[in-house]
């Protein structure tokens, strides 16, 4: 219900509606408009780069995904709806909203990924983590649809994207606020705090970082941070033992840099190249939410069967072909067919890549891992949609240039797959998931 609810933040802020109303309607169009919202949110990666590994670790340490993730929700849904005070030339305020909201959407995505260990079995670990993004998908087009509809209501008012696409950030904000009141009240925390002798062990060893051992009785003193840090201390010299889980996560930073390429500038790339409208663009990404769903609730199937990594495998080829015809297209046929083509990968490789972080991830140590996983998606969410903007600007808005650079992205992520032994890694997660 969680990946239902969040879902119209990526779908209307970052693909459909927001991130082409910047570059045209806020920005002006200007020659750095592209850059300067890919800049965005490369900052914000940054910020959730830095602090989610330690954030994932604090909330294994006091058994605090659920409480994290009521705050980051509650952040997420009041930096949407500042968007909405967005309008013609007010670039600053449109970028602190935007940073905001997607930090704290970030912060969300982790900690709800951190729970699918606790909700399926090993063996069906692809299939829930599929479930969960295809029902998400339904609520990107739930409300991407709201929105289209206002939208059809204000045009024929002869009403400019300035009035409606203030008022479509307002409906993603509340969409998202309503939808994950069900998880809140359904989904329970299963993990549990860390116990007296097991937060001791873990201040005494940050104690031991700074070079000398504090007494017991102030070692139960030491606040949750020292002692996350002292966690994720541990987890970075223990990275040897977890090699396939650092293999999968370079694979992760590449092939992810090529989805935050489609994602957050799809809808300027048919603008920008084949002069798609406001309407024919969010009638494409409700479109990509059907093929979405499609290829996440299909493909959980096939993973569970075929095997975690083959299945990634598979979809990232289907991204390279994606790219290609995307940079081939010159009329709206052949980049609808990319179009779909690019919501089949997206479902599936999203649902595949959550499945096996969670399959790495030990027992007690989940939201930690989930959070060194989702470091590793933001620096993929910098580097890729940062290597778009900057090809543009260089070349002056070449924008077919940027797509098929972006197809490298997906053919490095397939190489560095290769060297991911699954079983390896399920072996490493079982034997360390000691605190």
């Amino acid at each position: 219900m969680y990946d239902f609810a969040n879902s119209g933040y990526t779908t209307v802020v970052l693909t459909a509606v927001f991130s082409a109303y910047f570059v045209s309607g806020i920005a002006g169009g200007a020659s750095w408009a592209t850059l300067a919202w890919t800049s965005a949110l490369a900052f914000s990666s940054i910020i959730v780069m830095l602090t989610m590994p330690l954030i994932g670790a604090y909330a294994d340490l006091r058994a605090a995904k659920k409480q994290l993730l009521m705050i980051s929700t509650a952040g997420c849904v009041l930096a949407t709806a500042a968007l909405a005070g967005a309008g013609p030339g007010q670039v600053a305020w449109a970028i602190v909203a935007v940073v905001l909201s997607n930090v704290f959407f970030s912060y969300g995505e982790s900690l709800i990924a951190a729970f699918l260990p606790e909700l399926a079995r090993p063996d069906s670990m692809g299939r829930v983590s599929g479930w969960g993004w295809g029902f998400g998908y339904f609520g990107g087009m739930l409300t991407l649809g709201l929105s289209l509809a206002y939208v059809f209501w204000a045009q024929g008012q002869g009403l400019p994207a300035s009035h409606f696409v203030p008022v479509t950030m307002l409906i993603t904000a509340a969409v998202f606020a309503l939808s994950s009141l069900l998880t809140f009240i359904l989904l329970r925390e299963r993990a549990q705090p860390q116990t007296r002798q097991q937060k001791l062990e873990q201040a005494h060893h940050f104690a031991l970082l700074r070079g000398h051992a504090p007494p017991p009785s102030q070692v139960l003193q030491e606040p949750g941070l020292q002692a996350s840090l002292a966690r994720l201390h541990r987890t970075w010299h223990e990275s040897r033992r977890f090699r396939d889980f650092s293999a999968f996560l370079l694979s992760s930073v590449a092939y992810q840099a090529g989805i935050s390429v489609v994602v957050t500038l799809a809808a300027v790339y048919a603008a920008e190249v084949l002069r798609f409208t406001q309407m024919q663009t969010m009638m494409m990404i409700f479109l990509v939410n059907i093929a979405a769903i499609i290829g996440a609730f299909v493909w959980g199937y096939v993973q569970d069967r075929i095997g975690h990594r083959p299945a990634l495998g598979i979809t990232l080829g289907g991204w390279i072909l994606m790219t290609l015809l995307a940079a081939l297209a010159t009329g709206p046929t052949l980049f609808w067919v990319a179009a779909v083509l690019a919501g089949l990968c997206m479902g599936s490789s999203q649902s595949a890549g959550r499945a096996l972080a969670g399959v790495f991830s030990p027992a007690p140590r989940r939201a930690e891992f989930f959070g060194l996983w989702t470091f590793a998606v933001r620096l993929s969410s910098i580097v890729g949609p940062m290597t778009y903007g900057l090809i543009t600007w260089i070349t002056a808005g070449n924008h077919r240039l940027a797509i098929v650079s972006t197809g490298a992205f997906f053919v490095l992520g397939l190489l560095l797959l290769a060297r991911v032994n699954v079983n390896r890694g399920i072996e490493a997660a079982a034997s360390n998931g000691d605190v």
